[in-house]
């Protein structure tokens, strides 16, 4: 009987006291690991798991010290803050949680930090950026478009479906790449996109720590890193921080509220980045500009909340050393909070002083997009940390050079124009310049699908003062646009069966075939050309549908002629002898024919010369 009253009074204590013998579980642990040797010395350890703000928690050796806990609104949440020295070894800290009489230990480990202060790391103007959107580009391995308990399959006959590309099928085409003339490969994002439709883009990511399975998981993300970089190619990862996907596991149960801008019914954002830097913006359209939502499907972030910021802080770094990669291109850079930007940014140049950022800023004027870039601080008292940006107002101008009459402000001048403003921007130079991307109409579209107005602009591209970024099929005359569908679609040969493969040169038309020509033998030829790279350039304003510029440094000059018109004309170039002085012949760079008498140039009708000059 005894017994019997035992355990009725243990059964009737478990009923009130359901805690006391909870289980510990614990189901997330951000980040993963962590690197010693940060210059950093605080580390911040999000642990989410049922009910674990009750636990007591205690370190199980000295590598680190727990500095303080933090509880949340939600009780699944504890924050933990630890201080690591500067001479804490590599090793595994035990963090013990204890709750209601049980204890549960997370061996975290503490890696070495494996950046290299002398590994390749950074991009400038002396890169060639290839931009590829993986479900688009080959899919080598078509058992993983569809994984097991993930929201969406693969339909390569949905156009905003997943088509299968994955990470093994860049890896297997880094050849063609490399010997296309790139130097430096950007994929848009790669990690978990667990979304029930169009999750293909990348954009709406359900977990920051983990590479997409259907891209192959992190194995075949490091995979892929490493062989481009064993083959000389650095990468750039893409990142988000104005928000996260609606199926994001943190949505299910937010930390807390403040985690993400919240109001009565959705609102989304107006997506005037102007109020961010206008003296006269009203607060209403800069609150909506800032905190509304991209889309129904991706909340916008707080990053006011200083537990998701350093979350999100934490994260790029991890990054950085868990991978290697080489640079980061922020996603809707004006999006967040600016001060937010700004320390993120300057968190990361911190610990690494050789590495680069390139902030997506889609506005349409010079001194805005400066307003984003480190180097001034703006009458409103904000200096911001970011040193290069995506330079729309210069791929604004290339569209119009090529597609309206030349006039004082029109064609060529819009060109002329919009360089002549640099002096708004520190370092011009490591400005990223394009034709286009994934959210853009395809250039061989803008340009009316002409083929000479497609050379000229590339031969601009890559002999002007930047950072060029080519969007991969660009370089075989891909079309289509406005809308996302017919800008991303797939990269003809990157699937089994595909009748024209671009990576085999078969079923190309001849244009197709001259352009990749042209393309290659400009982008190679631009490697290993300092002058391009680092060279000042000084540029002549348009005249008689001509655009007349120079690179040079005191070994070498290049002549770059731009004529739009639809003409053959004879360019007397005794206008420019400020920079033909000691030149009196010429080598075209694209036919490898010698100009022997540079005082008067043919140029043909709609084309680009590229001249090495010389003496």
């Amino acid at each position: 009987m005894k017994n019997y009253l035992h355990l009725a009074f243990l059964f009737i204590l478990a009923l009130i006291s359901p805690r006391l013998y909870a289980q510990i579980d614990i189901q997330h642990i951000e980040p993963p690991n962590w690197y010693v040797g940060m210059k950093a010395a605080e580390l911040q350890i999000l642990v989410h798991g049922k009910e674990i703000a009750n636990a007591s928690v205690k370190l199980g050796n000295g590598l680190a010290t727990l500095k303080s806990t933090k509880k949340v609104s939600s009780p699944n949440y504890l924050f933990l803050n630890l201080t690591l020295s500067k001479n804490t070894k590599a090793g595994v800290l035990p963090i013990i949680f204890t709750l209601g009489g049980q204890s549960k230990t997370i061996s975290y480990e503490l890696k070495s930090k494996t950046v290299a202060a002398n590994r390749i790391q950074g991009f400038n103007a002396a890169d060639l950026i290839y931009l590829i959107m993986p479900d688009r580009f080959a899919n080598a391995i078509p058992a993983n478009d569809n994984v097991s308990g993930m929201l969406e399959n693969a339909n390569r006959n949905e156009l905003y479906g997943r088509h299968g590309g994955d990470l093994q099928g860049i890896i297997n085409h880094l050849d063609y790449i490399k010997n296309l003339g790139m130097t430096t490969i950007w994929l848009n994002p790669v990690l978990e996109n667990d979304m029930p439709s169009a999750s293909y883009h990348g954009y709406a990511i359900t977990d920051l720590y983990k590479v997409d399975k259907r891209f192959g998981g992190n194995e075949a993300y490091l995979d892929f890193i490493n062989k481009s970089h064993s083959l000389g190619l650095k990468v750039i990862q893409d990142m988000v921080a104005n928000h996260i996907g609606i199926a994001h596991w943190l949505m299910k149960d937010l930390p807390e509220p403040t985690w993400i801008h919240q109001f009565g019914e959705f609102t989304r954002s107006n997506y005037r980045l102007a109020t961010a830097s206008d003296p006269y913006a009203s607060e209403k359209d800069k609150m909506l500009m800032e905190k509304g939502w991209f889309d129904t499907t991706m909340p916008d972030l707080d990053q006011s909340n200083p537990l998701l910021a350093k979350y999100l802080i934490q994260n790029s770094l991890w990054w950085i050393e868990y991978a290697g990669i080489d640079g980061i291109r922020m996603d809707t850079y004006p999006y967040p909070d600016k001060n937010f930007m700004k320390d993120w940014a300057k968190a990361i140049l911190t610990e690494y002083p050789k590495f680069n950022i390139v902030g997506e800023v889609w506005i349409h004027s010079v001194p805005m997009e400066s307003y984003w870039l480190k180097g001034l601080k703006q009458r409103d008292g904000y200096a911001s940390s970011l040193p290069s940006i995506t330079d729309f107002p210069l791929y604004e101008a290339i569209n119009a050079a090529m597609n309206e009459q030349n006039g004082w402000n029109n064609g060529l001048s819009r060109i002329y124009h919009t360089l002549a403003e640099d002096f708004l921007y520190e370092k011009p130079m490591e400005n990223v310049i394009f034709l286009d991307n994934h959210d853009l109409t395809r250039f061989y579209s803008v340009v009316g699908e002409n083929l000479e107005k497609y050379k000229m602009a590339v031969a601009f591209l890559l002999t002007t003062r930047g950072v060029p970024q080519v969007y991969y099929g660009t370089e075989v005359l891909m079309a289509g646009g406005p809308e996302h569908a017919y800008v991303r679609r797939d990269f003809a040969g990157g699937w089994a069966g595909d009748t024209i493969n671009v990576f085999d040169n078969q079923g190309l038309t001849n244009p197709q075939t001259e352009a990749l020509s042209y393309m290659k033998k400009l982008a190679n030829w631009r490697k290993d050309k300092k002058v391009i790279h680092s060279g000042k350039l000084t540029h002549f304003i348009p005249d008689n549908e001509m655009y007349v510029y120079f690179r040079h440094n005191a070994q070498e000059t290049v002549m770059t002629i731009i004529h739009t018109g639809n003409e053959a004309k004879k360019l007397d170039t005794k206008r420019f002898e400020e920079l033909l002085k000691g030149f009196s012949k010429a080598k075209n760079v694209i036919s490898d024919q010698r100009i022997e008498n540079i005082n008067v140039i043919e140029i043909p009708a709609k084309s680009a010369l590229v001249l090495e000059l010389i003496k």
